[in-house]
C-alpha cells in the first residue's frame, strides 16, 4: 500500500474541498497525465481546478516568498478545503479578458518582440556612422524607443472647432461648447468667461477668430473673481474660478479620468490619427532606420507571424544563432493555429481563446518539468480543425513530465483524456459531487452524468426540416481587415450559422451587418463583453429584476411603518446600506509587504445593508437573503410575483438557474454575461422583425447546456425572427438552415466565402476545412 504523505506519491489526493458548491468532496487524481474535468456548466469542476488544486498550489508557493514580494502578485486566496496531498507547483492560464491597454500586443504576450529587439539591436544593417542601439531603444514601451510626439501609442488625439462646437448658432450661455461638462461645473466655465469679458450670449459664428481660437485652445488657466447672477431663492457669494480651456479640458478627462463614461465622453470630441512624425511605427527615427533584410523592425512585426518566420534570412552568424531563436519561439504559436497574428497586433483585439493560447505557447518554451498545468477551456473559440494542434501541444507538455489538468467541454478533447473527473450531477446546489474519477471509459456507467449521455452517444444528427427563407439580408462588398470585397447572402427567418478556421473573417463579416442594412428591422447583438465592471453590478440589477423585487420589498407593511421607500432597499445609495462597506459588502484589509485583501464586513458580515433594511421581510426573507438565492431558487420562491416570475423564467430559459441573483458581474463568465443579456432581451415583448447576432454563444457550454440553448435560439426563429451565430460547435451548425463558411485558412490565408448553403450541402465541399468536421456531426461520428 502506497504512503499518501510520501513526497513520491503518484496521486494528488483532495480530501474534504467544500470551495464555492463543492460538497466536501474527496478525489485522487493521478500526476503525469493529461486530466479532463468535466460537468455541466455550475456543476463545481472550476471550483476544484482552480478554486481549490490551483489555489492551494499557490498559497504553498506564497510561504516560500518573502513577503515585501507577495504584494507584488496577484493572490487567489486560500480555499476551503481540508487537506490536499501529493501537490506539485501550479501554473494556471485562465480564460481572462485582456487588460484593456493598447501598450500590451501579442509580441509583448509571448515575448517574442523582446527576440526581435535583440535582433536588430545586434545583427541590424545600420545607416554610416549611426551608433549602435540598444534592444531598448527598439520598444515602443520605453523612454528612449518610444516617439515622442504620441509617446509610442502611434496615433495622437486632436481636437477640432468641429467637434468642440458643433452647433454655432448657438451662444456659449446656450450651451455652444458641447464638449465641456454639464451642469455646475459647466456652468462655471461659463460665468468665468463672462468675467474675463468675453460676450457668451452672442451666437458663436459671430465671436472673432482670435477669441473663438482663445477659448476652445488656449494651454493658460487665469484665475478670476466670479460674481454669479443671484437666484430669488438662495444668496451666492463670489468665488475664484479657474479658466480651462475646451480642449485642455477634454484631454485632461480622456487621459486622467477613472470614470469610463467620462472618458467615453471625452473621446467623441477627439479625433485619432496615425502619428505624423512617426507614421503609426510608434518608434524614434534613430530605431527606424535601422533595418534586417531591408525592413525596419515596425514593418516585421506587422507581418503575420507565418510570413515573419518564413522571411528571417540571416547573413552572420550572430544572426543565425538569434533567428533561430526566434522561428523556434514562433513555432509552437504557429502549432497552435495562430499564425495569422501578427506582433503588433494588440491583445484587447483578442478573443479570450486567443489569448489563452498564446500564453500557451510560451509556457511550451518555458522547458518547466514537474508542475501541474490547470487550463480553462484551451479550445474555446478554436475551429474543430485546430483542436488537433492543441491536443498536440497538451501531449507534449505532459511527455515534458508535467500533470496537465484541463476544465473542458469540447468532446474531441474529452476522449483523448487519460483520466476523467466528472463534477455534477446539476449545476449550483444540485452538483458539486464527484460523479466519475478514472478511465474516460468508465464514465459510461455513471447514468446521472450528463457528460456520459453526450460522450458516447454516436446516434445520426435528427434531419431537421430547412426553413424557407423568407427573404435575403446582403452584406458588402466588406473590405475590412482580411476581407477583400466580400458579399454576402443572409437568409431572413432562418438560423445561419457562420463558420470556418481562427482567423478566416467571420466576426468581421457578421460586424458589417447593422440596423441601417437592408431587411434587417431591430438588430440585437449579443457579445460576450462584460454585463458590469465592479462587483455592484449583478445579475438581478442588470436584468431589472431587483427593481420590482425593492418594489415588492417597499410594499410590506414592515417597510410602510418604518417609512421605508424604494430607494431604500438598493445598496447603492446611502440609507439603507451598510456605511461601513457602502453597501459592497467587503472591506479592503491594508497589511503591510503585503496586498490588499478583502474581509468581510465586520458590522454587516457581508449582506450589504444595515440591521434597520434587514429587519423588513418578505415572505420570511430579508432583501440580503433574497439576493442570495439562486435563479432556480428565487423561480419557486417569487411564483405569485408576475413582474419577478417572468424575468427569472427567461433566465432559467437560457440555463442560468445555478447563478445567485446577487452574484457579482465580476464572477460572470464571458458565455454566462452573453446569456444573461440573451435573457434580457427574451423577457422584452417583442414587435415586428428582430434579427439576433451572436458570437459564439456556446463558449463555455456543457453540451447539455448548448441543447438548453438553442431550443431558445430556434424558438426565435419559430417566432418569425432572424438569428445569425458565429460558431465552431458543429452539433450546432448541423442544426442551421444555412451555413456561410470563410477561408480556406486564417488571415491573408483566408478572408472568403468558400461555401454557402445548407449544411448538408456545404459538408460536402471540397475546398472547406469545416466541411469533414461537419460531415462527422451530421453522420453522429
Amino acid at each position: 500500500m502506497h504512503d499518501p504523505r510520501s513526497p513520491h506519491d503518484p496521486y494528488v489526493r483532495v480530501r474534504g474541498a467544500r470551495e464555492h458548491n463543492l460538497k466536501g468532496i474527496d478525489v485522487d487524481i493521478p500526476r503525469d497525465v493529461l486530466a479532463v474535468f468535466t460537468g455541466v456548466s455550475g456543476s463545481g469542476k472550476s471550483s476544484l481546478a482552480f478554486g481549490t488544486i490551483y489555489a492551494e498550489a499557490q498559497r504553498r508557493y506564497f510561504e516560500s516568498v518573502a513577503p515585501y514580494a507577495r504584494r507584488l502578485i496577484h493572490q487567489v486566496g486560500a480555499p476551503k478545503v481540508g487537506e490536499i496531498t501529493g501537490l506539485p507547483p501550479a501554473v494556471s492560464l485562465q480564460q481572462r479578458r485582456s487588460a484593456p491597454t493598447s501598450r500590451s500586443s501579442v509580441g509583448t504576450v509571448t515575448n517574442l518582440s523582446n527576440s526581435l529587439r535583440m535582433l536588430f539591436s545586434r545583427a541590424g544593417t545600420y545607416p554610416p556612422g549611426a551608433e549602435r542601439l540598444d534592444s531598448d531603444a527598439f520598444s515602443p514601451n520605453t523612454a528612449v524607443g518610444a516617439c515622442p510626439e504620441c509617446q509610442g501609442l502611434g496615433r495622437v488625439h486632436r481636437t477640432s472647432e468641429k467637434s468642440l462646437v458643433p452647433d454655432p448658432s448657438l451662444s456659449i450661455r446656450d450651451g455652444a461648447i458641447a464638449a465641456w461638462p454639464g451642469a455646475w461645473q459647466g456652468k462655471n466655465l461659463r460665468d468665468i468667461l463672462d468675467a474675463l469679458g468675453y460676450d457668451v450670449n452672442r451666437p458663436w459664428r459671430e465671436l472673432p477668430a482670435h477669441e473663438r481660437e482663445w477659448i476652445l485652445f488656449t494651454d493658460e488657466q487665469p484665475v478670476v473673481t466670479v460674481h454669479p447672477v443671484r437666484d430669488a431663492d438662495r444668496i451666492q457669494r463670489p468665488y475664484q474660478g479657474t479658466y480651462m480651456s475646451a480642449r485642455r479640458y477634454v484631454m485632461k478627462t480622456f487621459s486622467d479620468s477613472k470614470s469610463p463614461t467620462l472618458r467615453a465622453r471625452a473621446e467623441r470630441f477627439l479625433t485619432s490619427t496615425p502619428c505624423p512624425a512617426c507614421g503609426g511605427s510608434r518608434l524614434r527615427p534613430e530605431a527606424l532606420a535601422v533595418t534586417f533584410g531591408g525592413r525596419t523592425i515596425a514593418e516585421l512585426a506587422a507581418l503575420p507571424l507565418v510570413e515573419l518566420a518564413a522571411g528571417l534570412d540571416a547573413t552572420s552568424e550572430a544572426a543565425r544563432v538569434l533567428t533561430g531563436d526566434l522561428r523556434a519561439r514562433i513555432a509552437p504559436v504557429v502549432e497552435l493555429g495562430l499564425g495569422y497574428l501578427s506582433l503588433d497586433r494588440a491583445t484587447p483585439t483578442l478573443s479570450a481563446g486567443e489569448l489563452q493560447r498564446l500564453r500557451l505557447a510560451t509556457q511550451l518554451r518555458s522547458g518547466l518539468f514537474g508542475v501541474v498545468y490547470v487550463l480553462d477551456e484551451p479550445s474555446a473559440g478554436l475551429h474543430p480543425a485546430d483542436t488537433e494542434a492543441l491536443l498536440t501541444v497538451l501531449e507534449r507538455l505532459k511527455a515534458a513530465g508535467n500533470s496537465v489538468f484541463v476544465v473542458e467541454h469540447h468532446l474531441d478533447v474529452v476522449r483523448r483524456a487519460d483520466w476523467l473527473v466528472d463534477v455534477g450531477p446539476h449545476a449550483g446546489e444540485h452538483g458539486g459531487r464527484v460523479l466519475h474519477s478514472g478511465p474516460v471509459a468508465g464514465l459510461a456507467a455513471v447514468g446521472e452524468s450528463a457528460t456520459a449521455r453526450h460522450l458516447f452517444d454516436r446516434s445520426p444528427a435528427p434531419v431537421r426540416e430547412v426553413r424557407e427563407p423568407r427573404g435575403w439580408l446582403k452584406t458588402g462588398p466588406v473590405t475590412r481587415h482580411n476581407l477583400r470585397g466580400v458579399i454576402a447572402e443572409f437568409p431572413l427567418g432562418a438560423f445561419t450559422a457562420v463558420t470556418g478556421v481562427s482567423g478566416s473573417g467571420k466576426s468581421t463579416l457578421v460586424g458589417e451587418v447593422t440596423e441601417d442594412t437592408a431587411g434587417v428591422g431591430r438588430l440585437v447583438s449579443v457579445d460576450q463583453k462584460p454585463i458590469g465592471r465592479t462587483p455592484r453590478s449583478n445579475l438581478a440589477t442588470y436584468t431589472g429584476l431587483f427593481d420590482v423585487v425593492r418594489k415588492e420589498f417597499a410594499a410590506t407593511d414592515g417597510a410602510r411603518a418604518r417609512g421605508f421607500g424604494i430607494g431604500r432597499f438598493s445598496f447603492n445609495v446611502a440609507g439603507g446600506r451598510c456605511e461601513t462597506c457602502q453597501g459592497e459588502g467587503f472591506v479592503s484589509v491594508e497589511l503591510l509587504f503585503l496586498p490588499s485583501t478583502y474581509a468581510p464586513c465586520p458590522d454587516c458580515g457581508g449582506a450589504r445593508y444595515n440591521p434597520q433594511t434587514l429587519e423588513v421581510t418578505y415572505r420570511g426573507r430579508n432583501i440580503a437573503q433574497v439576493l442570495d438565492l439562486t435563479v432556480e431558487s428565487a423561480a419557486e420562491f417569487f411564483s405569485g410575483t408576475p413582474a419577478v416570475a417572468r424575468s427569472l423564467r427567461t433566465l432559467l430559459d437560457v440555463g442560468l438557474g445555478y447563478l445567485r441573483l446577487g452574484q457579482p458581474a465580476t464572477e460572470l463568465s464571458g458565455g454566462e454575461a452573453q446569456r444573461i443579456k440573451l435573457a434580457g432581451e427574451l423577457q422584452r415583448g417583442r414587435r415586428g422583425h428582430t434579427l439576433y447576432l451572436l458570437d459564439e454563444p456556446t463558449t463555455g457550454l456543457h453540451p447539455a447546456d448548448v441543447e438548453v440553448l438553442m431550443r431558445q435560439l430556434h424558438g426565435l426563429v419559430d417566432a418569425g425572427h432572424t438569428v445569425i451565430v458565429v460558431e465552431h460547435d458543429m452539433s450546432v451548425v448541423a442544426g442551421a438552415d444555412w451555413v456561410v463558411d470563410l477561408g480556406p485558412g486564417g488571415g491573408d490565408a483566408g478572408g472568403r466565402i468558400v461555401a454557402a448553403g445548407p449544411p448538408r450541402e456545404v459538408a460536402r465541399s471540397e475546398r472547406s476545412r469545416t466541411a469533414p468536421y461537419l460531415a462527422r456531426a451530421l453522420a453522429g461520428e
